[in-house]
């Protein structure tokens, strides 16, 4: 897909890798969709952005994505606005770190209703006037968690599993229709992420620092591959190399390797 001339609507947009997304595509888009809970700073995005751009057309819709009757009212709104959408980026997402036993009932509901229901939700709505015009791109923020089980993120690296195989399956159904599908599974990122799913007197633990991209090249790579028509983009040499001997790995020997996982608590 081609982004010049775009209409994007972009989740989680007010911080992290999802404002850099509204930052990278504002020199190309027509216009952008920014949706997240936090209206003031979407606020101070959009006039920022507006300032450096003034022909792009923005709009801000505060929405709480792990609400349901939210997520029906954004899609209620697009409709009823008959805003076009032709690239859909699904970034907004919810981790939570320890022990499943001790997690809060809430928290896992909010993880499953924004990581995987909203996303869903939105791709159904939104991929039917792609399809009709023959045109459109839906990147999914997947992570790298989603190719295996980790203890202390079980709920957030199983909804991340979902997406990714979700993406896969939907790009097989959308094959020559124009409609291009990628998943994006980050590895560490320095974003507020980890400081949101950390539970209250727990250690922050984002792995080693050459591990780490930054938001800027995560984005970047995510665009180039969505562009090029890519399903899977993994930022970051370390990241890649890691996970392709993940998935050639036994999951036996992945089990066995998980006993020594640090026991957070």
């Amino acid at each position: 897909m081609k982004f010049g001339g775009c209409n994007a609507l972009i989740t989680g947009a007010s911080a992290g890798i999802g404002r850099e997304f509204a930052r990278q595509l504002a020199g190309r888009a027509q216009s952008l969709i920014l949706v997240a809970r936090r209206e003031q700073r979407l606020n101070e995005l959009r006039d920022g952005l507006t300032q450096q751009h003034p022909n792009l057309r923005i709009q801000v819709r505060e929405t709480d994505l792990a609400d349901l009757p939210q997520i029906e009212e954004l899609t209620t709104w697009l409709e009823r606005e008959r805003i076009d959408v032709d690239l859909l980026i699904n970034n907004a997402g919810l981790g939570d770190s320890g022990p499943f036993a001790t997690s809060d009932l809430r928290r896992n509901e909010q993880m499953m209703l924004v990581n995987m229901v909203a996303l869903t939700s939105l791709t159904r709505h939104l991929l039917p006037q792609m399809i009709a015009r023959k045109r459109g791109g839906i990147l999914n923020v997947s992570s790298s968690a989603a190719f295996l089980p980790i203890p202390n993120f079980a709920v957030y690296a199983a909804t991340k599993a979902y997406v990714t195989s979700f993406s896969e399956a939907l790009r097989a159904e959308l094959h020559g229709t124009g409609v291009s599908v990628c998943a994006l599974c980050p590895g560490p990122v320095h974003t507020e992420f980890q400081e949101v799913a950390n539970r209250p007197g727990g250690q922050p633990d984002s792995g080693p620092e050459f591990v780490h991209v930054s938001v800027e090249q995560v984005v970047r790579d995510a665009l180039a591959a969505l562009e090029a028509d890519r399903p899977l983009v993994i930022p970051g040499f370390a990241m890649k190399l890691g996970i392709f001997l993940v998935r050639i790995t036994p999951m036996p020997i992945l089990r066995w390797a998980s006993r020594f996982s640090d026991k957070r608590v």
